[in-house]
């Protein structure tokens, strides 16, 4: 199997070809996180409530998930630059050992820390239960979710993007089409509400799991799990972890954050928890193209580094920060242009549709500039450079916006947290720059 096209293709088809892909996975993804929120919108606004009060966890254990298999990811694709085959199977089935527990250690623990944690957030009984309700079916498929990004990373740092979007698209598509189907009871489904809601989104990651075992089991592809692999490895356990935690930490601190977020406009008005919650289901839909478009130049830039392809390795970066700006500068104009139909999708509530338009047209400021700061912690991920890639995470979800969101809210009132948003990326996009190239300076 031939795979050094990720050093000898031209960088721009390259990179597209590698990109698409996941754009339009991480699209069809994103649009089934709102269909989804949009059906639970149809419950009742207390549905909502309590959506956007799991959010956290579920973004917790999502992240341990992706950031774990950012490390399995850089590692194959490091070890086939250096054309070390052996090194890459390994890393594949380690990486795939301990995302299974991952998964299984977030089966059993969630379900019983979230009755506390979303009693801390809200008085109202009935958002606690839909909450529960939602949460322990969704966890319920932790091991699950996690083998099958286990599988993602695995085959994307091969170069087998086309099939990761078709898995994907298949459990998106599937999630999408039960969850009319659970919610409201249609034919001969039973009426389950919140519930039905979270089993169409497990039964989705299942679907998506058994075609990545299908075409493992049929594919060619130059990486294989091996039983023999099993045996303990420090060295490599440590590599995966060392770019995994960090990773994790990146993806984990939007968690951190919101739970703040949610404290400081607890006092104000339920509504602004909801708006809040809802942003982030339109962020995901805004930013996940430009995501997609990283996540396409990781495996690039780690295998080209392995290959001690350093120039090519700085194009794939410039290329990406270029096409993620555009993508945000569209992200942009749709928010200053549509964001009150945006919030009014999710919500017929005057107040809530008022402030969500608020929000938007103030957080949106930020968007093209947090191209830098996505760009660098990405390129630093693939390189193997976790913790620099962490420092970049903690300047945007925790040195910089809490402190500001708290100051600005005592002065502004809630509206103030929105403006930290956006003064938090310009910021941080400071700091990534200057971290990405002292970084990739030391080679």
């Amino acid at each position: 199997m031939n795979d050094t096209f990720m050093k000898t293709k031209p960088v721009f088809p390259l990179l597209i070809s590698m990109a698409l892909p996941n754009v339009i996975s991480m699209l069809v993804n994103s649009l089934y996180n709102i269909v989804d929120s949009l059906f639970v919108a149809q419950i009742s606004e207390q549905a909502m409530t309590a959506l956007s009060l799991v959010y956290p966890i579920q973004n917790f254990v999502n992240a341990v998930s992706i950031g774990f298999g950012v490390g399995i990811n850089a590692q194959i694709s490091f070890y086939l630059g250096a054309g070390d085959r052996e090194k890459a199977d390994a890393a594949a089935t380690h990486g795939m050992m301990f995302s299974v527990l991952h998964g299984l250690i977030a089966m059993l623990v969630c379900p019983l820390i979230m009755p506390a944690f979303l009693a801390r957030f809200t008085p109202d009984a009935s958002v606690v239960s839909m909450g529960v309700t939602y949460s322990t079916i969704v966890f319920m498929f932790s091991i699950i979710n996690m083998a099958s990004l286990a599988f993602e990373k695995m085959f994307q740092a091969v170069g087998r993007m086309k099939l990761t979007m078709a898995a994907l698209v298949t459990g998106c598509i599937c999630n999408i089409l039960l969850d009319p189907l659970l919610i409201f009871g249609i034919g001969p489904f039973p009426v389950l509400g919140i519930a039905g809601a979270a089993l169409a989104t497990g039964i989705g990651q299942l679907l998506t799991l058994c075609v990545y075992l299908f075409a493992y089991a049929r594919m060619e592809i130059p990486v294989h799990l091996r039983r023999s692999f099993l045996r303990p490895d420090a060295a490599l356990d440590g590599k995966l972890y060392g770019i995994g935690i960090p990773a994790i930490l990146n993806l984990a601190l939007p968690s951190l954050l919101v739970t703040f977020l949610n404290g400081l406009l607890a006092a104000f008005s339920q509504s602004y928890v909801v708006v809040l919650g809802i942003y982030y289901k339109l962020q995901t839909f805004l930013y996940l193209p430009a995501n997609g478009i990283v996540q396409g130049m990781r495996p690039l830039v780690g295998y080209n580094y392995g290959a001690n392809e350093h120039k090519r390795v700085s194009k794939l970066y410039n290329l990406t920060l270029v096409l993620s700006a555009g993508i945000m500068a569209a992200g942009t104009l749709i928010c200053l242009l549509a964001s009150g139909s945006l919030i009014s999708l999710f919500s017929t509530n005057p107040e809530t549709v008022s402030i969500g338009q608020t929000a938007l047209r103030i957080i949106c400021i930020g968007f093209i500039i947090s191209a830098v700061s996505t760009t660098s912690s990405g390129a630093l991920e693939g390189l193997g450079k976790g913790v620099e890639s962490l420092v970049i995470s903690l300047c945007r979800y925790i040195i910089f916006i809490m402190p500001l969101a708290w100051l600005l809210c005592r002065f502004l009132g809630p509206t103030g947290v929105w403006h930290a948003f956006w003064i938090t990326e310009f910021l941080s996009a400071a700091i990534a720059y200057a971290v990405y190239h002292k970084a990739v300076a030391k080679k």
